[in-house]
């Protein structure tokens, strides 16, 4: 994976530093990565919903799709994913 996925999953860097990987992922139109976060159990919400929004403005409704239908995300994720689908 990419540094910029790296870094949102380090705890030792800073909100700003995950939030700004967050962006850049985005920016860079990597679904995979952004479909991984959301789905890494032990990652703060806050993240994964990031990511989730990320995902609704890279168009990746197929992702959302799947991340709605996915028992292993938490309720509030997946109907977030519907939702942004």
């Amino acid at each position: 994976m990419s540094t910029h996925f790296q870094t949102v999953m380090k705890t030792a860097v800073s909100d700003q530093q995950r939030y700004d990987a967050l962006a850049e992922l985005a920016a860079s139109d990597d679904r995979t990565a952004l479909g991984v976060i959301v789905r890494t159990g032990g990652l703060r919400g806050e993240f994964r919903r990031q990511a989730l929004e990320y995902l609704a403005d890279c168009h990746a409704t197929t992702e959302l799709e799947s991340l709605a239908e996915e028992t292993t995300i938490e309720r509030s994720l997946r109907r977030r994913a519907a939702v942004l689908a």
